[in-house]
């Protein structure tokens, strides 16, 4: 019989985000595996509370109130909500896998695998606290991350991270990790799937301009803003453009700067960003804190060199500067330096660009992660 992993995730698509695709991407490399799959969320925008999304894949979205634009949903346990748990309560769960540790959903998770006398294992995305861009909202949200920490380790959980300095931060709550379960990418099938859309055209710009793209949440922890300073700063240099892709609260202080050099896409499909990547000729992140960015494994999927701050996941993917540029903090100066090495150097950014694809195709596969949830999983209920 098919053993049946439950799958909690706080967020969950429609909404983008580096957890969402870790969760849609590792269900699908289990059920290649030949196991079952059930997706645990929680509905925040309003779609059907309970569907099969693929043969052995089904999901469960719990009713919610979607805090801070859905970035912090609370449960709402209205009728529904205890109907659905009651439902989900009588299915066959083998085993359970929650992705981070701070949501009340989290708790929703180790209550289901505890009533099943299932050991979970929790799965850790970060490697900083979380911000909302407030420093007095911040306060606030790093002495819940404690508290609610805290009350979970009273639990018997296995912790686990998505990067080696996840394990590292997880130190800082007492934490000892038991192990990786790496962000991860079909590489070949990620750049086979490009909608082959021609951005260059469409903005006018020709081939010889120099693309520097960044695509995610337009928030602070992503370093939107200090890129957009960077792109200030490098306004002399009319051939190179910044090519923004995604949306947030920071997309109005953007167009307020009025630069002539960036690019609004907006929201754009995984076969749009893999057309974005494959004409960019480096791809910029200067973000606060990681797991381990989609996106990072994405540009390294279309062969294209990386500009990124030492956080989780940059480790295992860049060991060295032969296969992108680190760069030490998110000033926009710093910024500018990295991307005129590319700029001035075009035979390194392509040297870059083919190690670094060599290296994700080889090394970083979502069945490679799926066998070592599978491990984790069972390990923690042998």
């Amino acid at each position: 019989m098919r053993e049946t992993y439950c799958i909690f995730s706080a967020n969950y698509l429609p909404n983008i985000g580096g957890v969402e695709k870790y969760t849609q991407n590792l269900a699908f490399a289990l059920e290649g595996l030949d196991k079952t799959v059930i997706i645990v969320t929680n509905n925040c925008f309003d779609l059907l509370s309970h569907e099969n999304i693929s043969p052995n894949i089904s999901i469960y979205r719990l009713p919610c109130y979607p805090l801070f634009n859905g970035r912090f949903p609370l449960p709402k346990k209205n009728t529904e909500y205890k109907k659905l748990l009651k439902q989900l309560n009588k299915e066959k769960i083998d085993y359970v896998s929650i992705n981070t540790r701070f949501y009340p959903h989290t708790f929703t998770g180790v209550k289901l695998a505890e009533s099943k006398d299932i050991k979970p294992i929790v799965v850790d995305h970060g490697s900083a606290y979380l911000t909302f861009g407030n420093s007095f909202i911040d306060i606030f949200v790093r002495a819940w991350e404690h508290f609610v920490t805290a009350l979970l380790k009273r639990h018997d959980i296995d912790f686990y991270v998505v990067s080696k300095a996840g394990l590292r931060w997880l130190t800082n709550f007492k934490i000892t990790g038991k192990g990786v379960l790496n962000n991860s990418i079909d590489a070949k099938f990620f750049h086979a799937q490009s909608s082959q859309r021609d951005f260059r055209n469409e903005l006018g710009l020709a081939e010889s301009d120099f693309i520097v793209s960044f695509i995610g949440r337009f928030i602070p922890e992503k370093g939107i803003i200090p890129l957009t300073e960077a792109a200030k700063q490098l306004q002399s240099h009319t051939d190179i453009h910044f090519l923004f892709a995604g949306d947030g609260v920071l997309k109005k202080t953007i167009e307020e700067y009025q630069l002539s050099n960036v690019h609004l896409l907006g929201k754009i499909d995984s076969n749009d960003v893999a057309a974005l990547l494959e004409t960019s000729d480096c791809f910029c992140l200067p973000t606060r804190s990681e797991g381990f960015s989609t996106s990072l494994l994405e540009a390294a999927a279309c062969e294209t060199t990386s500009i990124i701050t030492h956080v989780g996941g940059v480790d295992e993917l860049i060991p060295t500067d032969e296969y992108g540029v680190i760069i030490g903090d998110t000033s926009p100066e710093i910024i500018s330096k990295a991307i005129l090495e590319l700029y001035d150097n075009p035979e390194l950014n392509k040297k870059m660009a083919k190690k670094i694809y060599e290296r994700v195709v080889n090394d970083f596969s979502w069945e490679k992660t799926a066998e070592r949830t599978i491990a984790a999983c069972q390990a923690a209920n042998k």
